[in-house]
């Protein structure tokens, strides 16, 4: 499974969506994520991939961590993985 199809069953478990039912261009509010599934999201995806996310629930603007987007959570996931591989 790729790292963008683990991202989005992550998240797509938290929005109690199908994978299939989220698409690149979505936005958390789209499918009906809140800063509470936010953070949880966030939880899964460091203990999926093992990796720590520079993101502070209490300002999420504040954080180098782009969320705007499933499309821009996959490129900051895979990112951060790259890095912790270097």
């Amino acid at each position: 499974m790729s790292i963008k199809d683990q991202v989005i069953a992550i998240i797509a478990e938290q929005a109690m969506l199908e994978p299939g039912d989220i698409a690149m261009d979505n936005t958390l509010e789209d499918i009906g994520i809140d800063s509470l599934g936010l953070v949880e999201a966030i939880f899964a995806i460091e203990e999926g991939f093992d990796i720590n996310v520079p993101f502070n629930a209490n300002d999420p603007t504040a954080s180098d961590f782009d969320i705007s987007s499933i499309a821009a959570i996959v490129a900051a996931v895979e990112k951060l993985i790259a890095e912790q591989a270097a």
